[in-house]
């Protein structure tokens, strides 16, 4: 096997970056908390989703294998609650919002995970893996039938989050209805109440509580240890807490996790996106306004660690910025597989290798997107075209600039104006070319002024006119 390059990622466990180091050299193993699927997918979904395909995207396009897990919450409190808001069962309701996710996720370019275990698909290893922890002494059965575990024998509990238990328990209430021993013990097993969906178990009837379904998914997947656990940045507590205490009590093995990687939090107008201050924007109402691609590129254009800050206008300009890239690529021979040239993929992979530095990345194509125009303007076309097919190689791994651009460019952005049809339009173009034969210049401009207020942009280059439709 050949010399695999660096990287390093922000481990949120120490709080600093390390080198990714495999626990079988080139074999990265990375588990990544899915969706619990009781509605559509929202903006904050979308970007780990994006996140995460794109580190698997880059680590495979370098040579590392990459076993990918991303799981469904297919059974949840806000899962019954939503069904029987709905008056649906509860599976109907997750395979209607599972089928919506997929497609979702499909229209952002995201690749499908090698593995998406459904917490309802391994409730006996949830069984088992509960049994366990009461063995080794680290959960207890409360006098409701619920199963918790008994936080305060875990040792290194709070090393993730930074939170010291002792200063949870002081802002913790234990509500009257539950039956645990210290405010921060959680439920691995919920006993069934009546009209809920229930598993047989040692315990009774019940379902299992949110933390567990991981552990036990993750660990099916991809064993006892494992290199890369993510999610979101909401979820380093209680749940990744949750998900090292439990597991690395039941199998004995440290750490559970090598390094944990968290997506920051998608703000609107600088304000934390959530449904009760009505800033809350599903996936599918962006992209009924946005181009999916320029969706993905608006998420890598700032830092995964950092907040994104959501905004009409922010949006619009990434698909601005997109379409500067896709017209540097315009009419040029693009040859397949193209080995990018120093220094600009030098700068890439360095950008990329350090904890997923995508901002940069973004950077170093426009760089490039530059030199390609001033090449064509030089009257250099294959110098051109070869730095363009460099440029097209260097966005695979970023999940960009794979479109024909001629069809990117040509079509009807989403959400803006129906406008001409493509016939209409080579129609005007060639009677504009007629007028600018003639020296009608009035014509030739009235044409393209018409075409313009209807949403078409011509270009005049040395090889002819082309059109393209704008993005308001």
């Amino acid at each position: 096997m050949s010399k695999l390059p660096e990287i390093r990622v922000h481990n949120t466990l120490t709080r600093r970056r390390e080198r990714l180091e495999p626990l079988e050299p080139g074999h990265v193993r990375m588990y990544v908390c899915g969706m619990t699927v009781y509605d559509l997918c929202h903006l904050g979904h979308a970007r780990v989703l994006v996140v995460f395909d794109t580190f698997v995207r880059y680590l495979r396009s370098v040579g590392y294998r990459v076993t990918y897990v991303r799981n469904v919450t297919d059974i949840d409190d806000k899962i019954i609650a939503r069904a029987r808001e709905l008056g649906v069962g509860f599976r109907e309701l997750t395979e209607r919002y599972i089928a919506a996710m997929h497609e979702d996720a499909a229209a952002l370019g995201v690749l499908a995970p090698d593995h998406e275990p459904r917490a309802t698909g391994n409730v006996d290893a949830i069984i088992e893996l509960i049994g366990r922890l009461l063995e080794r002494g680290y959960a207890y059965r409360a006098p409701n039938g619920d199963v918790y575990y008994d936080v305060s024998r875990f040792e290194g509990y709070g090393g993730l989050s930074g939170k010291r238990p002792e200063e949870l328990r002081a802002g913790a209430r234990v509500a009257v209805e539950e039956a645990k021993d210290d405010p921060l013990d959680f439920a691995l097993w919920k006993a069934a109440k009546p009209g809920e969906p229930s598993w047989d178990s040692p315990w009774g009837p019940g379902r299992p509580g949110w933390h567990i379904e991981c552990s036990t998914m993750s660990m099916r997947c991809l064993g006892e240890q494992f290199d890369v656990h993510g999610g979101g940045m909401d979820l380093v507590f209680p749940h990744h807490e949750n998900e090292i205490a439990q597991s690395e009590a039941a199998t004995g093995r440290h750490p559970f996790v090598r390094t944990w990687m968290h997506v920051g939090f998608v703000q609107v107008d600088e304000e934390k996106m959530s449904k009760s201050l009505g800033n809350f924007f599903t996936i599918r109402e962006i992209l009924a306004r946005h181009r999916p691609e320029a969706v993905r590129a608006f998420i890598l254009g700032s830092h995964y660690r950092s907040p994104l800050n959501y905004t009409a206008e922010a949006l619009t300009q990434a698909e601005h910025a997109l379409e500067r890239l896709y017209t540097a690529l315009r009419g040029l021979e693009l040859a397949p597989a193209a080995t990018a040239p120093e220094p600009w993929a030098g700068r890439f992979h360095a950008a990329m290798a350090d904890d997923l530095g995508t901002p940069e990345a973004l950077a170093v194509l426009h760089e490039m997107a530059r030199e390609v125009n001033r090449l064509r303007d030089a009257g250099r076309p294959a110098e051109a075209a070869r730095l363009a097919a460099g440029m097209r190689t260097l966005g695979a791994p970023l999940g960009l600039l794979q479109a024909d651009p001629e069809a990117f460019l040509k079509a009807a952005p989403a959400g803006g104006a129906e406008g001409p049809d493509e016939a209409e339009i080579e129609r005007l173009v060639a009677a504009r070319a007629e007028a600018r034969r003639r020296r009608d210049w009035a014509e030739a401009d009235r044409i393209r002024d018409a075409l313009r207020e209807r949403g078409i942009v011509l270009e005049d280059t040395p090889e002819g006119t082309v059109w393209r439709r704008a993005v308001d």
